[in-house]
């Protein structure tokens, strides 16, 4: 009987054991999740120096473009936190979330990577990221559920600055910080509705595409321009400083044909009708990257090798033919990495109660095959994928 009571006890012990590794294994996979995740990194991040843009990007650029109300631009460089001010903020333990207009470009994607890298450092928590997919209602509604999970900061670029305000107001109401990507909801007032918005040199990017559109057809030639038919404030400056800059400077360039898309799903069959109305275009002007992409389709289905493209922002597919010497020949591109660093550090402002400026940006870069690899780095801090790298090998 004892020698039964004491295989008895032995057993217990054992299986007690067994249970305790169990646990702690299902605990160690439990902490894989995002929150978890972010949580156990913050605490291994270390600080030296200031949180800023880097310092590779031009700071002798002139930046053109002005604000939603007409602010002068202060440089993304000027913005920054020291070493003190992050400790300050790390020790807030607050939370962030981001509400995006859509996020499956690499402009949307470099901005998030740009926002959670900075948060990161700062020991700011993202509650959740959102993807308006262009749709105001659906922008509107992860406003809704993004409050119910009461932030601290909201990092957000309005799908549209009139149907999308009642639900920023809402935010502002709760007392959350608001730093706006771009495009400001209207209505809003800059220190008191929000902290500031940051946005690309979008004018400057349109002078650029616009010079580089004249240096390849050596100032003379037909284009057609392509532009966001929307009330969308830096996809506007963009066309107008596209065709002020070549009406002013190129006398010899004609824009014989204008078209406009609602959605980037449209700059296929938009480029297809003026192909049509005018076969004999020498290039074409795509607002930015994505319709671009629907441009070049119709290009290469109508057989006209000697189109040139220009347009703003370096997505992978546009990237790709500027690599091959084909259709797009320069790009005005934007930093959005850079973009989202400072907006992660102008949200740190507003929780240091610290002065920020009202219109803050980066600035305009223009890019073509000649420094498209080093643009690359500096655009999405990461280097060009390889299938890009090796039209150069």
């Amino acid at each position: 009987m004892k020698k039964m009571n004491k295989y008895l006890l032995l057993s217990i012990v054992v299986l007690f054991a067994l249970f305790l590794m169990t646990a702690c294994n299902d605990e160690s996979e439990s902490t894989g999740g995002e929150i978890d995740t972010q949580e156990n990194n913050m605490g291994e991040v270390s600080i030296e120096g200031p949180i800023k843009i880097n310092e590779s990007i031009p700071s002798d650029t002139e930046i053109i473009s002005k604000g939603p109300n007409g602010e002068k631009a202060v440089s993304a460089h000027s913005i920054e936190l020291t070493e003190e001010e992050v400790a300050k903020i790390r020790e807030g333990n607050y939370t962030a979330a981001i509400a995006m207009h859509y996020a499956g470009n690499d402009w949307s994607r470099a901005q998030i990577n740009g926002l959670e890298d900075t948060f990161k450092k700062m020991g700011i928590e993202i509650l959740t990221v959102t993807d308006g997919q262009f749709s105001a209602e659906k922008q509107m509604s992860d406003i809704e559920t993004i409050l119910g999970m009461d932030p601290d900061i909201l990092v957000s670029i309005p799908v549209d600055a009139v149907s999308s305000a009642a639900a920023y107001r809402k935010a502002v109401d709760q007392g959350v910080k608001i730093v706006f990507m771009d495009n400001v909801a209207e209505g809003f007032t800059p220190s008191e509705d929000y902290v500031s918005v940051v946005s690309a040199d979008n004018y400057g990017n349109g002078v650029e595409a616009a010079h580089l559109m004249a240096e390849q057809l050596g100032g003379k030639g037909k284009i057609g321009v392509i532009y966001h038919d929307a009330d969308f404030f830096v996809t506007g400056q963009r066309v107008e400083a596209f065709e002020a800059t070549i009406e002013n400077e190129y006398p010899e360039i004609e824009i014989v044909e204008r078209g406009g898309i609602a959605d980037a799903s449209e700059g296929e069959s938009v480029a297809n009708s003026m192909i049509t109305r005018t076969p004999d275009l020498d290039g074409m002007f795509v607002v930015w990257d994505v319709p671009a992409e629907g441009a070049l389709s119709a290009i290469r289905t109508a057989g006209l090798d000697d189109v040139v493209v220009t347009t703003i922002d370096l997505g992978t597919p546009v990237a790709l033919d500027m690599a091959k010497g084909q259709h797009v020949k320069g790009v005005g591109a934007q930093l959005p990495y850079a973009q989202g660093v400072t907006e992660a550090i102008l949200a740190g402002y507003s929780l240091l109660d610290k002065e920020a400026p009202q219109y803050v940006a980066v600035p305009a870069l223009p890019v073509t095959r000649d420094n498209l690899l080093e643009s690359w780095e500096l655009i999405y801090n990461q280097p060009a994928p390889d299938e890009i790298q090796a039209e150069f090998e």
